[in-house]
């Protein structure tokens, strides 16, 4: 009976033992996931917040499970080439994997996930350097929503605060962000006391695989090497 290509050993970059070991574990962990799952699914993600990631993943954990972390060992569980994938066309999910990238394996119908990633959205405070997606200004005159034990801290965020009988005043008008704009620190903190969300947790799917089939869909926005890594491959994407 011939060997299992799962079983094959693999050799990954010389590091600590225990760092060597835990690379181990995710390859394995993954290359059952491919035996133990209907089809596997790359997705990328925008604006990552962990908390709700987690609750995503939760959701679905009797039909699913998320692999997280280094493309390149995700890759060689795979195998990144036809000479090396665990089961047949399995190294095209490799070569899509790019950039803030994950493997979801599900025994869910494709019309199932494709509905759960596409609705998927998660408003959150934006965090510095993130890009405003409006402009925030604040006119001179009092700010109520804030109590006089704040006026110190707002003054430190560059701020042009007094307080005029217990009540914080701004004495001219002040710009908190531009639209298009990278936020600084100062202006995601303010951002949050106004409360403020300008950031949006987003899934995207890239691709799918299951035996017999491999589906493109239309790339993420962190996903500008998938059209060129397809072209390695000589296929013609065809983006869903």
């Amino acid at each position: 009976m011939p060997k299992s290509k799962r079983d094959r050993p693999v050799t990954l970059s010389k590091t600590k033992k225990k760092g060597r070991e835990h690379k181990e574990t995710i390859v394995n962990s993954i290359r059952q996931a491919a035996e133990d799952y209907s089809s596997v699914y790359v997705f990328s993600f925008e604006n990552m917040r962990n908390l709700k990631f987690k609750e995503f993943r939760d959701q679905l954990k009797s039909t699913s499970r998320f692999f997280l972390g280094s493309n390149k060992v995700m890759q060689i569980s795979l195998g990144r080439s036809d000479s090396d994938e665990i089961r047949p066309d399995l190294h095209k999910i490799s070569k899509v994997l790019h950039g803030n990238a994950g493997l979801c394996f599900t025994n869910l119908p494709k019309e199932e996930v494709e509905r759960l990633f596409n609705e998927y959205k998660e408003y959150d405070f934006a965090r510095t350097g993130s890009i405003a997606t409006e402009k925030v200004e604040l006119q001179e005159g009092p700010l109520e929503q804030f109590t006089h034990e704040m006026e110190p801290f707002l003054r430190k965020q560059g701020m042009p605060v007094r307080l005029n009988k217990g009540v914080v005043e701004l004495v001219s008008d002040f710009l908190v962000c531009d639209e298009g704009k990278p936020l600084s620190p100062e202006s995601a903190r303010i951002l949050r006391l106004l409360g403020i969300k300008m950031a949006t947790f987003r899934l995207h799917l890239i691709s799918r695989w299951s035996p017999g089939e491999f589906e493109l869909y239309s790339p993420g926005p962190d996903d500008s090497g998938v059209e060129s890594s397809l072209g390695a491959l000589g296929e013609r994407a065809t983006w869903k």
